[in-house]
């Protein structure tokens, strides 16, 4: 039984019909929010950010830690919900609520240590320094595949820089999204402190995402989604000189050398490939194999993909889980029609359980092994297919690694020291995410999280990502009696 309390009212008349696409049936009608409620939201998030940013860090950050209580009392029932309403494995869905603990942690901390620096000046009697303040209100646009762990990331943080929040779930998920919320509203009435409106969550489709991109009351938008939805939104928020944040497409690829440790190597590519059934950012898409290996590697691949359990995700067994919705799975049997049509060699890819379930949208996870680097492989589909390709040289693998328009995660699995740390270098991967002997997929939240290219540059979670959600001022204190110019200007009245 899921314990969390969520507003009834949102529940009557309902405008969006949520599925689960365990079975596709729609489990709740939830009620939209219009433009109007969205604008009531956004005001209250600018007066409430007001005042949060007058309250000291390290007790912003008491707000957070109260929430990461929260969440790890509810952490099995909201995993619950996450899996029938995304259809992520159990093991998965745990796992995204273990983040979403995990950057509460780290946001703790994090209030604490807000640093700047003191900077040498030229002149004698003087102190320089950078100083870092609240920025203003953060709207939180996220997408189905993570439906919280995402919004936590910009949130935990956000709220510890002193920011106000505003939050637009993918219409797909609203019910991890409400849970969510309430959760988050528990610790807020146990810290007792904050100000009215300081964290909001309004659903609804594009037109709401939209009024919340072009709000001048919004001085930074985080959005995750596809490229279309970043390019979109971009120029709008570049149109009013607002920030951004964009976690936008994947085309991921991993290289195999002649020295890799081939049993480590399947196992990772099997989870980065066919984890979340392939609906992650950085998901395994392209697999560059050394020639000398290619055969071996994928006869073992080929087993792993006819073998792997696919099923209700809430059975233990399962390792992979449904497809969202229907154009998924379509999307997936156009691009390996499409990998076919230029002489690919497919294994799996069918739709199973059609019978039992015919509203619901599991497949066999595709590998598919192409003689060269083809136009489908080039761009992501956002579903379980692997493109396989050999290489001889390792310079044209890494060519072929980079030669997409995403830059997102990547890989290489080898022993050689010279090949690690070629992959590492400036003329190696071109992407945010560079891993050795382990996956592209699961990220832990320490590092900072994001891309290149048309992944849309924005980075979250770890290292000074929090940065982004502040706003820095440059600050000169004379503390003499003269007034010495910099560069040995002279302007004496």
């Amino acid at each position: 039984m899921f314990r969390i309390t969520v507003p009834s009212a949102l529940f009557h008349d309902g405008k969006v019909n949520t599925r689960t696409p365990i079975t596709g049936e729609v489990i709740a009608r939830v009620k939209t929010q219009d433009s109007d409620a969205l604008d009531v939201a956004i005001g209250e998030a600018h007066v409430a950010f007001r005042e949060w940013r007058n309250i000291p860090a390290p007790r912003r950050g008491e707000l957070v830690r109260l929430f990461g209580e929260e969440l790890r009392a509810a952490k099995n029932e909201l995993a619950e919900l996450i899996t029938i309403e995304a259809g992520k494995i159990v093991s998965e869905a745990r796992g995204e609520v273990q983040e979403m603990i995990d950057i509460c942690d780290y946001a703790v901390g994090l209030s604490r240590q807000l640093f700047g620096l003191t900077i040498a000046t030229e002149r004698p009697g003087h102190r320089m320094m950078e100083t870092w303040h609240p920025l203003g209100v953060v709207g939180i646009i996220t997408s189905f595949n993570f439906p919280v762990a995402v919004w936590a990331w910009n949130a935990a943080v956000a709220l510890v820089c002193g920011d106000a929040l505003v939050w637009k779930p993918s219409e797909k998920t609203p019910l991890t999204a409400l849970a969510t919320h309430a959760l988050f509203e528990r610790a807020l009435a146990r810290f007792g402190e904050a100000p009215k409106g300081l964290s909001a969550l309004v659903i609804g489709g594009r037109e709401l995402g939209e009024k919340l991109v072009d709000d001048h009351r919004v001085a930074l938008v985080s959005a995750t989604g596809s490229t279309a939805m970043g390019r979109a939104v971009g120029p709008r928020l570049a149109q009013r000189f607002a920030r951004s944040i964009l976690e936008l497409g994947g085309n991921n690829a991993a290289i195999v050398c002649p020295s890799a440790p081939l049993d480590l190597s399947v196992r990772a590519i099997a989870f980065a490939a066919m984890g979340t059934a392939g609906q992650r950012c950085t998901t395994l898409r392209r697999l560059i194999v050394h020639e000398s290996v290619y055969d071996q590697l994928i006869g073992r691949l080929s087993l792993a993909y006819a073998s792997a359990p696919v099923g209700d995700p809430r059975e233990g067994k399962t390792l992979i889980g449904p497809l969202i919705d229907g154009d998924s799975y379509r999307a997936m049997r156009q691009a390996l029609d499409e990998a076919a049509s230029v002489g690919g060699k497919i294994y799996g890819g069918q739709r199973l359980f059609a019978q039992e379930r015919p509203d619901a949208y599991y497949a066999r996870p595709a590998l598919a092994e192409l003689a060269e680097p083809a136009p489908v492989s080039r761009r992501e589909t956002f579903a379980p297919i692997l493109y396989a390709m050999k290489y001889r040289d390792l310079g044209d693998a890494l060519h072929m690694q980079n030669d997409v328009s995403h830059g997102l995660a990547s890989s290489i699995f080898t022993t050689d020291l010279r090949e690690a740390e070629r992959f590492l270098s400036a003329e190696g991967s071109d992407c945010g995410i560079a891993n050795v002997n382990i996956g592209p997929s699961g990220a832990e939240i320490g590092g900072a999280f994001g891309g290149e290219k048309e992944t849309g540059g924005g980075r979250e979670a770890g290292s000074d990502s929090w940065k982004a959600y502040m706003r820095r001022a440059t600050n000169t204190i004379n503390y003499s009696s003269a007034l010495p110019l910099a560069q040995g200007v002279v302007f004496d009245v």
